[in-house]
Parts: C-alpha cells; sequence; structure tokens
C-alpha cells in the first residue's frame, strides 16, 4: 500500500504548482541569478585584442581548451568576468576540507555547530582570493605571452587580476545565495548551466564535422548512442540503493506502550554524489588553465608536465582515476556517511541493527558495508569519467562528451527536481493542516441543541 506521501507526490500537478507561492519564487530568483552569471560571461576583461582572441581558442579548443570552456561556461573562451569560474572556491574547499580531517583544531572547529561552520567557510573564502590571485595573474602573464593584449604592461596586469579575482568572488556569493534563497545548490547549478549554455553550439559543431565528411555517420550515431546509454546508467547508479535492515523494540513512554517496529537505512552506492569527479577535475585543470594561454613561453618543466598529463595520456587516466577513488572515499567518510554519527543516532532512538551489538560494532559494521559499497560507487564515477576520455583520445571526436559533464548534469538535475518535489510535499502538508485547523473552528463554533 502506498504511503501519503508517494500518494500525494502522484497528485502533483500544475495546478499545485501554480498555488506553491513561495517555491515558484525561489525558482524565479535562482533563474534571475542564473541570467546575472551567463551575462557575466559576455563582458570581457578590458585590454584583450578579441580577434586574436578568437583565433586562438579556435586553435585550442581541440583540446583541454575545449574542457576549461565547458566549466567556465564559455567564459574563458571570450575572456569574459568569470573566466576563472567557480573553480578557485572548489579547490579551496578541497584544501580546507583535506585540512579539516587532518588538522585537530580544525576538525574541532567542525563540531562547534554554527559558528565553527561559519569559521571553516570564512577560512574557504581566503583560500579562495589566494588561489584566484594566482590563477589570475598567471593568466594575465601567458596573455601577454600569447600576443593577445592591446597594451601589455602591469597595469594591464593588475586590472586582470582585481578584474578575474572580482568575478570569482561575485560568483561565488552568487552560488550561497542561490543555495540560501533559491532552489537547489547554487555552486552545481552555475556548472550545470554553463555545461547546457555551451551544449547546443558544442553539438552543432559535432555534426558539421559529419556534414563536411570529417567524421562517418557509423562514429556519429555510436557516440549518440553511448552518450544515451551513458545517461541511463548514471541515472540507474544514483538511484541504487543497498537498504540496512532496522529494528526499534518496544517501548513505553508515560502510560502509553509502542510496539516495536522494523525500517531500513538507506547506503545510496554513490554517497558522493557528482563532488569526486569536480574535485578531480578541478585539480587537473588548475596546472593547464595557465598553461593553455602561455603558448611559447610554457616552461620545459610545465611542457613536460602536460605531455604526460594531456588528456587521453595514460598517466593523466591513472591520475584521474586515483583522484576518483580518493575523494570518493574521504568525501564519503568525512562529509556525506559517516558511521560513527549514524550509529549514535541510531544508539539515541533505541534503533539497532539485528545481530549487531549497538555503539562502536554498529559503526564498524557502517564502516565496512559502505566500504563494500564505494568499491562499486568509485568504479562507477572512474568508469563514466573514463570511457568518454578515452573514445575522445581514439576517436579524435570535436567535441567534448566529457563523462564529468554527463554527471554533472544528470545530477544537478535529479538533485533540483528532488527539492522542488520536497517543496510541493510540504505546500501540500501545510494546506491539509489548515484545511484540519479550519474544520475543528468551524465545528467548535456550531451550538450544541438547547436543552428543554
Amino acid at each position: 500500500m502506498a504511503s501519503a506521501a508517494e500518494q500525494m507526490a502522484q497528485n502533483m500537478s500544475w495546478s499545485a504548482f501554480g498555488k506553491a507561492t513561495e517555491l515558484r519564487q525561489r525558482i524565479l530568483f535562482a533563474i534571475g541569478l542564473l541570467c546575472v552569471y551567463r551575462l557575466g560571461t559576455y563582458i570581457p576583461v578590458p585590454g584583450i585584442d578579441a580577434d586574436a582572441l578568437r583565433q586562438f581558442v579556435e586553435q585550442a579548443s581541440q583540446g583541454i581548451g575545449g574542457i576549461l570552456n565547458m566549466f567556465t561556461g564559455g567564459a574563458i573562451g571570450r575572456m569574459g568576468l568569470f573566466a576563472l569560474g567557480i573553480m578557485p572556491y572548489i579547490s579551496a574547499s578541497i584544501i580546507v576540507q583535506l585540512m579539516t580531517a587532518m588538522v585537530p583544531s580544525l576538525e574541532q572547529l567542525k563540531k562547534e555547530g554554527e559558528q565553527g561552520r561559519k569559521k571553516i567557510n570564512q577560512y574557504t573564502r581566503y583560500g579562495t582570493v589566494f588561489l584566484a590571485t594566482l590563477q589570475a595573474y598567471g593568466l594575465a602573464a601567458g596573455l601577454e605571452g600569447s600576443g593577445l593584449v592591446t597594451d601589455p604592461g602591469w597595469f594591464f596586469r593588475i586590472s586582470c587580476v582585481i578584474t578575474l579575482v572580482g568575478g570569482t568572488m561575485f560568483l561565488m556569493w552568487l552560488g550561497e545565495q542561490i543555495t540560501a534563497r533559491g532552489i537547489g545548490n547554487g555552486i552545481s547549478l552555475i556548472i550545470f548551466v554553463g555545461i547546457i549554455a555551451e551544449l547546443p553550439a558544442a553539438l552543432a559543431g559535432f555534426l558539421s564535422q559529419g556534414r563536411s565528411g570529417a567524421l562517418s555517420p557509423a562514429v556519429i550515431i555510436s557516440v549518440l548512442v553511448i552518450v544515451v546509454a551513458t545517461i541511463t546508467f548514471v541515472v540507474f547508479m544514483e538511484r541504487a540503493l543497498r537498504k540496512i535492515h532496522i529494528q526499534y523494540p518496544r517501548r513505553q513512554v508515560g502510560m502509553k506502550v509502542y510496539d516495536g517496529g522494523s525500517s531500513h537505512l538507506p547506503v545510496k552506492v554513490n554517497p558522493a554524489g557528482v563532488i569526486p569527479a569536480i574535485f578531480a577535475s578541478s585539480l587537473l585543470l588548475l596546472p593547464t588553465t595557465v598553461s593553455t594561454f602561455s603558448g611559447s613561453q610554457t616552461s620545459p618543466i610545465m611542457q613536460t608536465i602536460l605531455a604526460y598529463f594531456g588528456p587521453g595520456q595514460p598517466l593523466y587516466l591513472a591520475f584521474f582515476t586515483v583522484m576518483i577513488v580518493f575523494f570518493t572515499y574521504f568525501y564519503t567518510f568525512n562529509v556525506a556517511f559517516k558511521p560513527d554519527d549514524v550509529a549514535d543516532n541510531l544508539k539515541n532512538q533505541n534503533g539497532f541493527i539485528p545481530g549487531i551489538r549497538p555503539g562502536q560494532r554498529t559503526a564498524e559494521y557502517l564502516e565496512y558495508v559502505c566500504n563494500r559499497i564505494l568499491v562499486l560507487g568509485s568504479g562507477y564515477l572512474a568508469a563514466v569519467c573514463l570511457l568518454p576520455e578515452i573514445l575522445r583520445a581514439q576517436l579524435a571526436i570535436p567535441f567534448y562528451f566529457g563523462g564529468t559533464s554527463v554527471l554533472i548534469v544528470v545530477s544537478v538535475t535529479m538533485d533540483t527536481i528532488q527539492q522542488v518535489q520536497s517543496h510541493m510535499l510540504a505546500h501540500q502538508y501545510e494546506g491539509l493542516i489548515e484545511k484540519s485547523q479550519l474544520r475543528g473552528k468551524s465545528k467548535r463554533g456550531k451550538k450544541g441543541p438547547s436543552r428543554r
């Protein structure tokens, strides 16, 4: 028999959506800020030679430049205000989370509740400014070395650094506002919109290769089938669960005796979501962001690193795999699913896993189960991210069908839809409560029959 929540979810319609005023305002607020983000990608950094930049981007779009364009929504190809994108913030978040797990003082700060979380967010912002400044200065020097600047010099470098760092911080603020006052995760939605915005032009360029004869129709159909199959596989794996049986004993509260019940603890096959893929991609893109624009000014050490760690190279694939597996385990056990906290919550609620003692034994069992699940989850993430890389290197497909982009699009879409459904359910529950209160008032307002 379907639960009340499932029945309400089945009864959702456009009329119910129209009545959810708060949800509609949240969606419009998020769309408005995302439009501001897209507008900022078209405002160029002052002092850039537009014609020379356009020619350079066309040459670099076949390699790592296409990946950079994907993550920045085309801003780096136009050298817009948001050319650095949100990657400095993601890189700073990686560093702060790693330090939180290793430094006892930061770990204690994390346990202090809201005040500790604000302090950690403040450290993350400081790290974002530092990383964005380094990347912006390197990018400005690389633009000068490639002859893409109309008036090179320190004035251009300073203005470029201020513009790009300010754009990144503004973008970080937009993401926080979308998360707090809009719908969905703001940072993920910014990356999602950047990918979707560049998708039509990239798909048109890919199909034009077939019309010109550069790619055979069989290759085009095969790639489209692979993309559809990958999306289907990602949706299936993101919804896959491992259910752990939970038993609750009979208990007495006051004068009432409640019978024992059973439930289950859902553990996703991929508790970390798309975060490991984004973290690994940001680390791989960190050294190549500057080198893409350096041209002949690239140092021999950087040229050697790029030769071995370029897209499709064995070391690149191996490093990408190791980073995905590492961040899957790290993010799961430190953020998404903490066995000790889950075991404590079960103990406080008098719940237990049949055959497992509450407390430390339950935490060890949950960690054992989660470790086995993450073997499949991390392998799935690595396969989705690496398969398009291998196919792109072997088939020389000009359009970047990245596994990371597919993961981001599918995961963000599913998460946003789930949040919309949660708001709709909350709105319907509020309507039912208001109706019951009105019925209660009307019944209390009626006078009983007069006694003779």
